[in-house]
């Protein structure tokens, strides 16, 4: 059985704590790169801004015969997709960045896209990419935060859930409508 290093005196973490109390919720411990950390917390806010965006778009512009039983589920997800992005710009906080909400450049940022979409089963099906792009990413960034930052690996694990259920709403709507439906 492999020796365990000793845990620091309760002396020793306070004066830890002093000596870089600027540096705030970051610690010694914190073993990701901040920086990098940052950088990939920065592209998932955008691609959460633009599914807000994109999902209120389609709230407000869906007609048709079909448009009431749609419209609460583009809401929710907007809702939905707003929270996830204020946790995102939470935690960028927490590790001393930034929050990017520059319009500008916001859809080179995110992972996922904003296309036209003129019906409902083209916005359904937009969405629903969107949320596979959405369930990749997280998975794909929890995988490679790993241990080293566990307050956010716990954080996209929770979003990565949500965004499964997105995902799979939106395969319900798509499968309940048919295409003579829709047109």
């Amino acid at each position: 059985m492999a020796q365990r290093e000793p845990l620091a005196s309760v002396a020793e973490i306070r004066e830890r704590a002093r000596k870089h109390v600027e540096q705030g919720a970051v610690t010694d411990e914190y073993k990701a790169d901040r920086a990098a950390v940052v950088k990939v917390l920065n592209e998932l806010l955008a691609t959460e801004l633009v599914c807000v965006l994109r999902y209120k778009s389609h709230y407000y512009n869906v007609s048709g015969i079909h448009a009431d039983a749609v419209k609460p589920e583009f809401l929710q997800h907007a809702q939905e997709a707003q929270q996830h992005a204020d946790w995102l710009a939470k935690r960028i906080v927490e590790l001393n960045g930034a929050p990017d909400f520059n319009p500008q450049g916001l859809a080179q940022r995110s992972r996922s896209e904003f296309p036209r979409s003129s019906n409902l089963r083209d916005m359904i099906l937009q969405d629903l990419i969107a949320e596979r792009i959405a369930v990749e990413s997280y998975a794909e960034v929890s995988r490679w935060i790993g241990d080293d930052d566990p307050t956010t690996h716990r954080l996209l694990r929770q979003i990565l859930q949500v965004e499964e259920e997105h995902a799979l709403d939106m395969k319900k709507l798509i499968a309940g409508l048919s295409r003579s439906q829709i047109e």
